[in-house]
């Protein structure tokens, strides 16, 4: 495997959907699973870019919908790695929904998902560093050590005290 330290650009990926009738409820809205299987991919994606291996899916974070998408909307989403760690990689997704007739363009969703990557046998293998290079991506890299040990707490692998970057969120020396 390669050791090159990877930009967050290196796996910087957009997949963008048309909401048609077989993907809405009764209510002509995007139906929240098929949004999330679509982010699964497209964050599947950039993930392997990253790693230039198998990856699979180990942990999705709370995905909140801040307005409904309608039937007829171009789904477009944009993920990129925003931290790598040893067999592990998180990655931030944001979903924007369009009404091309209208003009009118709006921020839907964002999320993070984490994937392991495996080699043919299913073994976890290490990833690629990642070197952020902007002050956004500085900030995502820098929260994400945060967000995995809250995934790692919620999960039952990590226990609350041992999270010593998340209590200094809450209790400052």
């Amino acid at each position: 495997m390669s050791t090159k330290i990877k930009s967050p650009k290196d796996s910087f990926t957009i997949m963008n959907e048309l909401v048609l009738p077989n993907d809405t409820n009764t209510l002509n809205n995007l139906m929240g699973g098929r949004l999330l299987h679509w982010m699964d991919i497209a964050a599947a994606i950039s993930a392997q870019k990253h790693c230039n291996r198998i990856v699979v899916t180990a942990s999705v974070d709370n995905v909140s919908f801040k307005q409904p998408i309608k039937l007829g909307d171009v789904i477009t989403i944009e993920a990129k790695v925003t931290r790598a760690f040893n067999t592990s990689v998180e990655v931030r997704l944001d979903v924007w929904a369009e009404n091309i007739p209208s003009g009118s363009r709006a921020k839907s969703n964002e999320a993070y998902y984490t994937f392991v990557a495996v080699d043919q046998s299913g073994r976890t293998i290490p990833v690629p560093e990642l070197s952020p290079g902007t002050d956004e991506e500085k900030e995502l890299f820098a929260g994400a050590l945060r967000r995995r040990q809250l995934r790692l707490i919620l999960g039952g692998k990590m226990k609350p005290n041992d999270a010593k970057e998340l209590k200094a969120l809450f209790f400052p020396e």
